[in-house]
């Protein structure tokens, strides 16, 4: 089972890479979209945690 995990977590990278290297514009794309979501979702839990506190 191990061995399947290092299999799996190795084909990630390399498809990661791959991905960064043949379309960098991409890339950069997706990780901005990532980070905006991330923001996001801080920005809503700030809020409720606000709102609580009203």
């Amino acid at each position: 089972m191990a061995q399947a995990k290092k299999i799996a977590l190795y084909f990630i990278v390399v498809f990661v890479l791959y991905t960064i290297i043949t379309s960098p514009e991409r890339a950069a794309d997706l990780v901005q979209v990532g980070f905006e979501g991330i923001s996001s979702a801080a920005q809503s839990v700030g809020d409720f945690m606000s709102e609580l506190v009203k």
